[in-house]
């Protein structure tokens, strides 16, 4: 009986001690996924999403040497009461209006800063729509309407085979991925896990292989149809995508601080919602897009681009919410008016005829209830009203 004895506190010792190691080993993976488990809990989402490099991988762009592009101040701009009401509703972190180029009104709120590098979530999508047009106006890529698997060879075989790359810009893959944040095995869940454990975005995308229905024929919402176009834009310029960005739209562009990109195990770029900037770094990509792709004196953008990107071109269901190429389009838009949108309440919201760029973050855990986006859209128009 005694032998047993020590040969069970043997065996539990042993146990213990691969234990540690492996806590040791995987700590790093341990604390992201912990990370991911608690980022939107109540308590922790505001501080979360001014600090997501504390809980992810993440990879730096330099904002190069040339000089912050100038935002001149305006008449400042006092909000209607409903806004204020909004803000508070919404769980608003930053609110930035610029009319005719410049600032008449700029917030911060819940403890949050101008030098806050706050996550997109979804508005990162714009960006590399942005990054798109300008690489294909470089002729790296000369036809929308190639497949995927021309440039990505990888994905033969997967879901993406027989997709096209206009497909892909448009949400209109029929990749089969399931976007609900409250599921825990939902896809889009299941990707976070990915980031969380330093695994492979790449290998994740070509991981899928089943449609809903065929490639063109109908828009659903499909966040790992970006990262594709991410595989493409590097497969097609031999870059980085991150150095890619730097080059051909970061520093060009003369944001006042270095933005960001939380990235996988392998360093590559979180490209559908892994941006961090600032809010006025947010709001000089809404005001080169209200000026035809120019800033700072600079074409960065292609103009055409523009036009053709933030068009209502994917087959969305009339009389709702229409797409373009990585850019949404309100119901009831009038021509010029579009905008880029993040889960969770992030915003740059572009009305062109009006001269007006609304740059906002938001920290907002009822994002998904039934008016809440409507009630911003509403929002944003009450304040091109009040202008």
């Amino acid at each position: 009986m005694k032998k047993i004895v020590i040969w069970a506190l043997r065996i539990l010792l042993a146990f213990g001690v691969i234990t540690v190691v492996l806590a040791i080993w995987k700590r790093e993976e341990i604390t992201r996924l912990l990370a991911v488990n608690s980022l939107f809990a109540e308590e922790k989402i505001v501080g979360n999403f001014s600090n997501m490099n504390g809980a992810f991988l993440w990879r730096e762009m330099d904002r190069g040497p040339g000089p912050v592009t100038p935002i001149p101040e305006g008449t400042e701009l006092e909000l209607p009461a409903a806004v204020q009401d909004w803000v508070e509703a919404r769980n608003v972190t930053s609110l930035m209006v610029l009319k005719d180029g410049a600032a008449v009104f700029e917030d911060y709120f819940l403890g949050t800063g101008a030098e806050d590098r706050r996550i997109s979530w979804s508005v990162a999508k714009s960006f590399l729509s942005a990054l798109f047009g300008i690489v294909v106006a470089e002729g790296a890529i000369d036809d929308l309407d190639a497949m995927v698997t021309d440039f990505v060879p990888r994905l033969a075989g997967s879901a993406y085979d027989g997709v096209s790359i206009r497909n892909v810009l448009q949400m209109t893959s029929g990749v089969t991925f399931n976007e609900d944040y409250l599921d825990f095995y939902s896809d889009i869940n299941r990707m976070g896990r990915v980031l969380a454990l330093g695994t492979a975005m790449d290998g994740f995308a070509a991981s899928l292989s089943e449609r809903d229905r065929p490639a063109g024929e109908q828009w659903e919402y499909t966040s790992i149809d970006t990262h594709v176009l991410a595989m493409v834009l590097r497969a097609a310029t031999g870059t980085d995508l991150s150095e890619l960005m730097e080059e051909k739209l970061i520093q060009p562009m003369g944001l006042q601080a270095d933005p960001y990109f939380i990235t996988d195990g392998e360093g590559v770029a979180f490209a559908l919602g892994g941006l961090n900037m600032t809010t006025r770094d947010y709001a000089r990509l809404g005001l080169m897009f209200a000026q035809d792709g120019q800033l700072g004196g600079r074409q960065i953008v292609p103009a055409d681009w523009v036009s053709e990107s933030t068009a209502p071109s994917a087959p969305t269901v009339p009389g709702q919410i229409s797409y373009g190429y990585q850019w949404w389009i309100p119901v009831s838009a009038t021509e010029g008016e579009f905008m880029a949108r993040g889960i969770y309440g992030q915003y740059i919201y572009i009305n062109r005829p009006a001269g007006v760029v609304i740059a906002t973050t938001a920290a907002d855990r009822n994002f998904r209830q039934d008016g809440v986006a409507e009630q911003n859209i509403a929002v944003f128009r009450a304040i091109v009203n009040a202008l």
